[in-house]
């Protein structure tokens, strides 16, 4: 996760920009940037925000 935000809360606008304009999914995602998924969730977790498939962001 060194080419991605740090901070929480810019993680997560981060995820949810990239979600939105770039990826059908954080799977996909993921996968692309090559990033640990159960991490990312985990880390976004830590301020209550959690990735709803529906929707495709963490909210």
């Amino acid at each position: 996760m060194s080419s991605i935000p740090k901070d929480p809360v810019m993680l997560m606008s981060y995820l949810n920009t990239q979600l939105r304009d770039n990826y059908a999914s954080l799977e996909e995602l993921c996968r692309s940037l090559d990033l640990d998924q159960a991490e990312v969730e985990k880390k976004l977790a830590q301020i209550d925000y959690h990735y709803e498939a529906e929707a495709n962001q963490f909210k």
